[in-house]
């Protein structure tokens, strides 16, 4: 064995854990014919004439030769199948946790992408295992706030970001399992049923939400979006799925999943999910007709800086008009929000703007493309009339 393969296996044997061994040998056909608890297991593959082989997996991690045990059983079960560490790697770690492949399909000559791209695209990944989640644990959540602390578990402990696999640029979501003799906490009676594994639930729920968005963006079925939880969707599926597909280079995205062996696979995500330029073009129609199911138009009022004002072309009998970008806070959080003013309430925008004074407007709040706008704006002009008549 060359000193790199050496390398390789004692890597891996400090990345698994006996348990997944154990668990791996369990769900393909190896019988377990002793075991000493803490100390050692020993498992048999049977064959049809005779044993195809047998190891011995050591469990007592405190041993001074236990790494070196451990990586002879791994070893041995890369000779029984005929793979390399690496391959041997996928094969235990597939058996509990359920991996999700995202592979980007552009021009690269060295097989590399800009690092920028990776960042979008993380960050992406994650809003969108957040999104399918939220959805998973409780199908009329708003998806706007807090979210259950059974979530921000999944998110925090069970998704892993895997190795890259070759073939374009592919990124390996893994998420883990929960130990089938500990199954996770019910949620209480206050929220939604949880299953026993939340992770399979919430990997169901994003196949589920990506077959489906790659189905609307051919032909959009209003009675989908109607029922958008049912079918795992959200508007933050499919604005992820607009960041990574963001580059004009991006020729299509293939999304497909791998189902834990350890556990029975679900209907869905049996195949892979491919977005090409036509799908990639029709996401922004499916999100917002999403947006506008979860997030009605809302009469509010906001105070806030005007950062920016653009005139609109006016006929000369028509009062003067501006779309002004007001700097407010919207629901916790500071947004740009888009309002159109005319006549005496343009004059007012205007002298905000120049004075760098407060604006405050109540309208009819909505989401508009990837940012906010108010509508049928009503100026409150108390606090500037006031500033303007102690100025003459």
């Amino acid at each position: 064995m060359s000193a790199s393969t050496a390398r390789d296996y004692r890597e891996l044997a400090g990345a698994l854990s006996p348990s997944a061994v154990s668990q791996y040998l369990a769900s393909h056909d190896w019988q377990l014919e002793s075991r000493r608890d803490a100390v050692r297991e020993i498992w048999r593959l049977p064959g049809d004439r005779s044993d195809r082989a047998r190891i011995m997996l050591p469990l007592a991690t405190g041993y001074a030769d236990f790494t070196d045990r451990f990586e002879d059983a791994l070893i041995a079960l890369s000779q029984v199948y005929g793979v390399g560490a690496s391959q041997l790697a996928d094969f235990i770690v597939s058996a509990r946790a359920d991996l999700f492949f995202v592979r980007l399909d552009q021009p690269m000559a060295d097989g590399t992408i800009p690092f920028k791209q990776a960042e979008a695209t993380i960050d992406a990944l994650y809003k969108m295992l957040k999104a399918a989640a939220t959805t998973a644990h409780d199908p009329n959540h708003s998806h706007r706030g807090r979210r259950s602390s059974i979530v921000n578990d999944f998110l925090d402990h069970d998704v892993r970001l895997g190795h890259t696999q070759r073939g374009s640029f592919v990124f390996t979501i893994l998420a883990r399992l929960g130990d089938p003799a500990k199954p996770a906490p019910a949620a209480s009676a206050a929220q939604s049923t949880v299953p026993i594994d939340f992770s399979r639930a919430a990997m169901q729920t994003l196949a589920q939400a990506l077959e489906t968005t790659r189905d609307l963006t051919r032909a959009l079925d209003e009675s989908v979006i109607e029922s958008a939880a049912q079918f795992g969707l959200s508007a933050g599926v499919v604005e992820s799925l607009e960041d990574i597909t963001a580059p004009q280079s991006l020729r299509s995205l293939d999304l497909s999943f791998r189902w834990a062996t350890s556990e029975p696979a679900p209907a869905v995500g049996t195949r892979a999910i491919i977005l090409d330029r036509d799908a990639i073009n029709g996401l922004s129609h499916v999100r917002e007709r999403l947006m506008r199911r979860e997030e009605p138009p809302r009469r509010e009022t906001l105070i806030g800086s005007v950062r920016s004002l653009t005139r609109e072309d006016t006929a000369p009998d028509e009062p003067e008009s501006a779309t002004i970008v007001l700097v407010a806070d919207v629901r916790g959080k500071t947004r740009a929000v888009n309002v159109t003013v005319t006549g005496q309430d343009h004059d007012w925008a205007i002298l905000a703007y120049r004075s760098k004074l407060p604006f405050t407007v109540t309208g009819d709040l909505s989401r508009e493309g990837r940012g906010w706008r108010l509508s049928d704006p009503v100026v409150d002009d108390g606090f500037l009339r006031h500033h303007s008549s102690g100025r003459s």
